[in-house]
């Protein structure tokens, strides 16, 4: 009788567990985006955003400032223990979809004394092996892995999209800093070329060729452009301190090896496909999970208003004297069935809140495609009109660089009085500076367009990763 009554139970169970296999609501679909065919007109299927950032960024004292920001900064240590904690949470969703089992002792001491008669001692001690489990029967609990499981996928996207921003303003403030030394550079080019128009001027002027007005004038300028040289030198500091905070230090003076026109540019930079953006930015597929994840919790939402069915069992000894304490067994098996049947409402309103949270976050994911679509488009712009600016600057240094050449010729004959080699060397200063910060922009452009396409979010390995850069990354002990 009892082995019958042990099958019955295990066709149930396994009833129950064919039953569960059932998961109410409907699966996740990515929204129709209508992507356009093209970014832009005859682009190649091949994109710079598929490019290791180390190969984009060749020089090795940024690749060795990078290397350090990636694991140091704070913002990425943050957002690796979000991983770790969503990795832990998305195990208590799994484990909730397995039988729980636990153990209880319990020893229970009791006086009684019933009518007065006589006061009586109880002593109970209890030993239990209990056994619980909710059975899925409508996908409730896988809704809710499902939910958590896209949380995790969420934050690890969002590790990889900080990545990519650190990458870039990396980057973009190490180009920054470069330009600033070269703008220093020329300034006290400037200033050595002022100094000695001054001395020419002084001497031409106590030698009565020329008047007062030059000199003075040479004088002006000569101090003009000496007070650009702090001004330039506490910005240079600013900016090593901003690199520094990135890469989780404090202020320190930052190293680099170069000049910013020793810097080389590619010739084109392929910028891929459209459907291509959506699997390689990490912010989109960030915002894809988000998504997924509030349509796993519309269907907990839906699934919570059916029955929900319990199964608990338990087995152990029970007895008033130690003595007997084996000979005292007993078991329970039970089955609970909760189902709603009049709640004002709440659970309805819940799915239909639900609902609409999932509408309001897929116009969040189709936004952060078309901001996507339009940082893309913008930088492509953006490069292309930079390398006209580009250019023009060169041609226009050149040109200034050729007229105060004559400019100064013809003063030192007597052709041309100061003021006009003031105004050639005003213009060539300018020239030079409008060059300098078209390069700059140049390589920003290249910045941002990579960045745009995805780019830069790839860990690198030890096979990837050239030698010499390793062995420049000094070792810093990371935050616990």
């Amino acid at each position: 009788m009892k082995t019958k009554y042990l099958y019955i139970c295990l066709l149930l169970l396994i009833g129950f567990v064919g039953l569960s296999s059932c998961k109410v609501g409907k699966p996740y679909a990515r929204p129709d985006l209508q992507l356009p065919d093209s970014i832009i007109a005859g682009q190649d299927s091949v994109s710079m955003g598929d490019m290791q950032w180390w190969q984009v960024y060749a020089d090795s004292s940024l690749m060795q400032i990078i290397n350090q920001a990636l694991d140091y900064n704070k913002d990425m240590l943050i957002a690796s223990a979000r991983i770790r904690e969503m990795a832990e949470r998305k195990r208590i969703s799994t484990a909730a979809l397995i039988p729980n089992i636990s153990g209880r002792v319990n020893d229970n001491y009791e006086r009684e004394n019933h009518g007065g008669d006589a006061l009586k001692a109880v002593n109970t001690f209890d030993v239990q092996l209990l056994f619980s489990w909710e059975i899925d029967l409508w996908g409730n609990l896988r809704w809710g892995r499902t939910a958590s499981v896209a949380q995790y996928l969420q934050t690890v996207e969002a590790q990889r999209a900080l990545q990519m921003t650190i990458v870039s303003e990396v980057a973009q403030a190490y180009y920054e800093l470069v330009a600033l030394d070269t703008e220093l550079e020329i300034v006290r080019q400037t200033l050595k070329a002022r100094e000695e128009g001054l001395q020419l001027a002084k001497i031409r002027f106590e030698g009565g060729l020329t008047s007062e007005t030059s000199y003075r004038q040479a004088v002006v300028e000569h101090a003009r452009t000496a007070a650009l040289v702090p001004d330039l030198e506490r910005r240079i500091a600013l900016k090593e301190s901003d690199i520094a905070f990135l890469t989780g230090d404090y202020p320190r003076a930052v190293e680099r090896g170069k000049l910013l026109t020793d810097f080389t540019l590619p010739d084109n930079l392929p910028v891929g496909l459209p459907s291509d953006l959506l699997e390689r930015r990490p912010d989109i597929r960030q915002a894809e999970q988000r998504l997924v994840a509030i349509h796993a919790q519309m269907g907990v939402a839906y699934t919570d208003m059916f029955p929900r069915i319990r199964l608990t069992a338990g087995a152990g000894v029970e007895t008033l004297d130690m003595a007997a304490f084996f000979r005292s067994p007993y078991e329970t098996v039970a089955a609970s069935l909760l189902t709603p049947i009049f709640n004002w409402g709440k659970l309805r309103a819940a799915w239909k809140a639900s609902k609409a949270a999932y509408e309001a976050e897929t116009y969040a994911y189709e936004k952060a495609v078309l901001n996507a679509f339009k940082e893309t488009h913008n930088a492509i712009v953006n490069y292309n009109k930079m390398q006209e600016i580009y250019e023009m600057r060169v041609s226009l240094e050149n040109s200034a660089r050729s007229y105060l050449d004559l400019a100064q010729l013809q003063y030192i004959n007597g052709v041309i009085n100061y003021m006009d080699v003031l105004d050639a060397q005003r213009g060539y200063f300018d020239a030079q500076i409008g060059l300098s910060n078209a390069i700059r922009d140049e390589l920003l452009a290249v910045v941002q367009l990579y960045k745009s396409l995805g780019g830069g979010w790839q860990v690198p390995d030890e096979q990837s990763v050239p030698a010499d850069n390793k062995a420049k990354t000094p070792k810093r002990k990371k935050d616990k």
